[in-house]
């Protein structure tokens, strides 16, 4: 097949697709670092502060359809434009805000622009991707858990040193600068507009199943839920527990979640190749089968021990995906696959307000985080009942190198949402 873009508009379209992979998911775990300082000069319960993300949170999931419809019929490069412009735009509002109403409004902002990336970002980056696009893929998804680590490490660092103000101003200012510098490359000819790479329509291999679907649909939702509050509780279960390691440093705070999510980043290769060669619905159970008694362990566990349970839990959840991914594509026919990862986004970011309550409802009530965990492994439990009844699927067939890249490259090697 020949290549309709160059080598080069392939290079920029990475750089920027792995840029925004991780500043998306950077800017969307940082509030929960910056409430720990906001507690104390705003005087508010932290219950109160990290609902005001509610609605944001809400909006990165229900705003990811429409994103994607306007990327294709639009443009994918004139969508991540804004998608950096708007997201340093509310994070710098965010840093300006002098009350829990402005920064409300900043938050709803910060999750309308940062929808737009998953459905835009990544479907531009397939097709554009002239050749190893499983390679290219990784290392976007590699980029997206950089994000996740590195949101504990910036935030805590610049609330520090210079405030949690900073804090939100100086990434919100690099989104903007690097919005800018996409906008010259493109407006110059450095990066072309929506060059891409349409493959041939394609034969399916087997027709989606709607029982795998609908067990699917369960089976991500509760594994989103179990990510979601995990990733919103970590910063207050560690500043609270790990008290004799990291004192009221909230940079200390932060270099535990690093620790936690880079090392989560290194798992979806080992998941992976597990997924690659052995039964997909066996890797898949067994990935909630070992969340299950960590979570139970969590509940209680301090200092080495909550470190330890955390992390062996978020690699196990993130390593979930591979598996899952791969299962989505073969329960659904090829022409509908982007609908149903569109569908999965919409799950895995729509269940962050669902857990964002939940966390609120459970430290406000009970003044601590032990009925978070054990809810979480009746979630687990619940996971592993639906996906022990998923009928067996084919594995989505690979196409030789010859040919076009494998339709399911995306299914197998997209590891962060």
């Amino acid at each position: 097949m020949t290549n309709v873009t160059s080598t080069t508009t392939a290079r920029y379209v990475l750089v920027f697709s792995c840029l925004g992979h991780s500043y998306m998911h950077l800017f969307a775990v940082y509030f929960f670092l910056v409430v720990l300082p906001l507690e104390r000069e705003w005087a508010m319960p932290y219950h109160e502060l990290i609902s005001l993300w509610t609605i944001g949170s809400l909006l990165v999931g229900i705003m990811a359809l429409p994103a994607g419809w306007l990327g294709d019929r639009w443009s994918a490069p004139g969508m991540l434009v804004l998608f950096f412009l708007g997201l340093g735009g509310a994070a710098i509002i965010c840093g300006l805000a002098t009350s829990p109403t402005v920064m409300w409004a900043g938050l709803c902002l910060l999750g309308a622009f940062a929808a737009i990336y998953h459905p835009v970002g990544i479907a531009w980056l397939v097709r554009t991707a002239t050749e190893s696009r499983g390679k290219v893929l990784g290392i976007n998804g590699v980029f997206g858990n950089a994000g996740v680590a590195g949101a504990g490490l910036v935030a805590g660092s610049l609330i520090d040193l210079f405030g949690w103000r900073i804090a939100f101003l100086a990434p919100g200012a690099i989104s903007l600068a690097t919005g800018v510098v996409m906008l010259y490359c493109l407006v110059s000819g450095r990066l072309t507009g929506d060059a891409a790479r349409r493959l041939p329509a394609q034969a399916d291999g087997q027709t989606g199943q709607l029982r795998a679907f609908v067990l699917l649909l369960i089976t991500m939702f509760g594994g989103a839920i179990i990510y979601q509050a995990t990733q919103i509780a970590l910063p207050k279960i560690f500043a609270v527990r790990l008290v004799e390691f990291v004192g009221s440093s909230t940079f200390g705070v932060g270099a535990f979640i690093a620790l936690v999510y880079g090392f989560a980043g290194l798992t979806q290769v080992a998941s992976g190749y597990l997924a690659d060669r052995f039964d997909l619905k066996m890797v898949y159970i067994g990935t909630f089968l070992l969340q299950i008694p960590v979570l139970w362990i969590a509940a209680s566990a301090g200092g080495v021990s909550l470190i330890a349970a955390s992390t062996v839990l978020v690699m196990a959840n993130t390593g979930s995906l591979p598996a899952e991914n791969m299962l989505l594509a073969a329960a659904t026919p090829e022409q509908r696959h982007g609908v149903a990862f569109g569908l999965k986004f919409v799950l895995a970011f729509g269940a962050a307000p669902l857990a964002i309550r939940l966390v609120a409802y459970v430290n406000d009530t009970t003044g601590g985080f032990s009925l978070l965990f054990t809810i979480l492994t009746t979630v687990g439990i619940g996971v592993v009942v639906a996906a022990a009844l998923l009928p067996k699927l084919k594995r989505p067939q690979k196409e030789s190198r010859e040919t076009s890249p494998e339709p399911n490259a995306l299914a197998e090697h997209t590891g962060t949402i």
